[in-house]
Formats: structure tokens, sequence, C-alpha cells
């Protein structure tokens, strides 16, 4: 049995109100809220970064299965926002981890892909051998230029998987597929601040493209419905594009809905997808089966097929209650913690 063995997620308590936001650039904050379905977003302090989150998300894998430390052999951190432009930053969570030395560390890229991508090859790599374990870490501190749209959805957070084989196994991995394609609808090119990105390009072309072909696929080849699943997880840039797609694949509201904190934390990029697996876990139960596809600008999808074991009600964790821990900060402090003022 290959799959998640344990899992951990991290978000800033810090807040701001998309009204906040629109107030501060003569915006009606209604147009966004019901276009974009986003109420709040979480936003990093100035003194967190991608490692301090990916380590406060790793912490809850290892503080409550510290056996684990030592049978790390691969660490792999997907980020869009790396500490060091030439310094792997997945380095120094190995080594804050207390990880041992002998260990594939590397830090992946493929925007909001990158980390779905690195799991993706470590249910590989756990087929080859049963003690190859990989912790995949998924952290990202999102920014955006000033008054642009992305600043009502661009947040902060992370996310953390121990990928394994054997009778641990939580959340055993079926199947997965894997779309790729040049599709330029977000990028950032060397020594510039804020990312660009394609307005409506992002959307059929790139997004919906990408996520429809992923989805199809691994459907037609497990010969498998939308309603054969209990819980499905997409993507979320935004609040509208996850419930769109679900409609399209033809997953219902309810199978989505516990997935959907985007409404409420923002989209964490390289996190934003399995943030939404991190707080559907809470509510499985063994034999549930969950669908889940990633999505990344450039441009390509992760699809996967995930089946909860009975250790599934050991690795539970109480996503609502850090959900509702939280302070509300105003616009001036919002840019202050980003550093960018």
């Amino acid at each position: 049995m290959i799959g998640i063995i344990s899992y951990g997620f991290y978000f800033p308590k810090f807040r701001i109100k998309s009204e906040e936001i629109a107030k501060t650039w003569d915006k009606d904050p209604m147009q966004y809220k019901n276009s974009l379905k986003l109420e709040e977003k979480a936003v990093a302090n100035s003194d967190e970064d991608t490692a301090t989150m990916a380590i406060e998300s790793s912490l809850k894998i290892f503080n409550s299965k510290p056996e684990f430390r030592q049978k790390v052999n691969y660490v792999y951190l997907g980020t869009e926002t790396p500490v060091y432009a030439v310094n792997p930053t997945s380095t120094i969570i190995a080594s804050f981890l207390d990880l041992k030395e002998e260990i594939l560390s590397l830090d992946n890229q493929f925007a909001c892909r990158a980390a779905t991508g690195a799991l993706a090859t470590s249910f590989q790599i756990a087929k080859a051998g049963k003690e190859n374990y990989s912790l995949v870490i998924a952290s990202d501190k999102a920014n955006s230029k000033p008054g642009d749209v992305l600043e009502f959805s661009a947040g902060s957070g992370s996310t953390a998987w121990l990928i394994g084989a054997g009778q641990e196994v939580a959340l055993e991995i079926l199947d997965s597929v894997s779309i790729s394609t040049d599709t330029p609808d977000f990028w950032r090119r060397n020594k510039i601040d804020y990312p660009a990105h394609g307005g409506r390009f992002t959307g059929k072309p790139s997004y919906f493209k990408h996520i429809l072909m992923a989805s199809k696929r691994i459907l037609e080849k497990n010969k498998l419905q939308p309603k054969d699943f209990n819980k499905a997880v997409f993507h979320m840039p935004n609040g509208k594009f996850p419930r769109q797609v679900a409609k399209m694949l033809g997953f219902t509201q309810e199978q989505i809905q516990d997935s959907l904190i985007v409404d409420k934390l923002g989209n964490s990029y390289a996190s934003s997808a399995l943030m939404g697996l991190a707080a559907t876990i809470p509510t499985l139960n063994p034999g549930d089966q969950v669908f889940f596809c990633s999505y990344g600008s450039g441009a390509g999808s992760d699809a996967f097929i995930f089946k909860a074991t009975e250790k599934i009600q050991e690795i539970k964790l109480d996503f609502q209650k850090e959900l509702n821990k939280k302070e509300y900060i105003d616009y001036i402090s919002y840019r202050k913690y980003m550093k960018s003022l």
C-alpha cells in the first residue's frame, strides 16, 4: 500500500478582509466578493517566510511521529516564493527538523503545481522500496502588485505530507495522471518584484483546460465517475474557478464544500489545493474515496485518486479550530508584513 502516512498544515493568524483591500483602492468590495467569492485571506507576518511556515507544518508530523525523522530519505519543497534566489530552502527546513544528512533534498518550481508534482514523484519512489520515505512540503508567502486583482487572493500558508509504503498509510493513492503544456498564463521575470498574469487568459485555455484534461483522463483510465467519490478537491486560485470546474465535471457542491477554504484563507499558491485536502481529511471515514486535481501556471495539472484506510482516524487534525484563530489587520499593516512599503 502506497500513500500518505501523515500530514501537517500551517497558516498565519493574521487576516485581511476583501472590503479592506477594495476600500483602499476605491473599488466596490461586493464586485470582488461576488465574482471571486473571496471573503478574506491569511497574511504572513514580516518575520515569516516560506521556510518558517514549512517548518511549522512539518512539525505537526514529527511532533506526533518523531520516529519518522530518521526514516525520511527525500525532502521536496514546492514553492513560488523561495527564501533565496540561489540557495535551497529545503536544506534549511531539513536541518531545522533535525533530519539526517544522508537525504536527497530539492526545491521544486512549477507555480501552484510545484508540490503536487513532487507528490507524484514521491509516490513512484515509495513504489520502488518500502524504506523510501519522502517529506513533501508546499509553502508560499504569495504577494502581488498593489492594486492588482491578485491582492484579493494571494495568501500565505503551508502543508506537509509524509509519503511512504506499508501498514502506516492513512490515505492510499490508487492512481495519478499528470498533464503539462507550454501555456504562459502567469509569470514573473528575474528581478521583478511582482508576478504578471494574462487576465482572462488564465481561465478557459489555462486552468480549465488542464484540470479538465487531467480529471477526465484519470476517470476514464479507472472507469470511475464523479458519483463514485465521497469528496473532491481542486486547485483554488479564487473561490469561483473550483466551483465551476467541479460542476463541469459532474461533481456536486456537497462533494467539494469541505475543501473550499480559499474563501477564508486565499490562494496559498503551491499549497492551495493541498490546503483543501488538509481541510477535507478530518471529514473522511475509512473507505472514502477522494478525487484531487491541482493546477500550476505554465502550465499543468496532477490528478489523484485517494482512498482512506483505517489509519485515517489516527492522523486527523482539527483544521476548523486553527481556522478560527485569527486577527484582522488593515491595509497598511498588510503591506508592511509583506515588506512592500
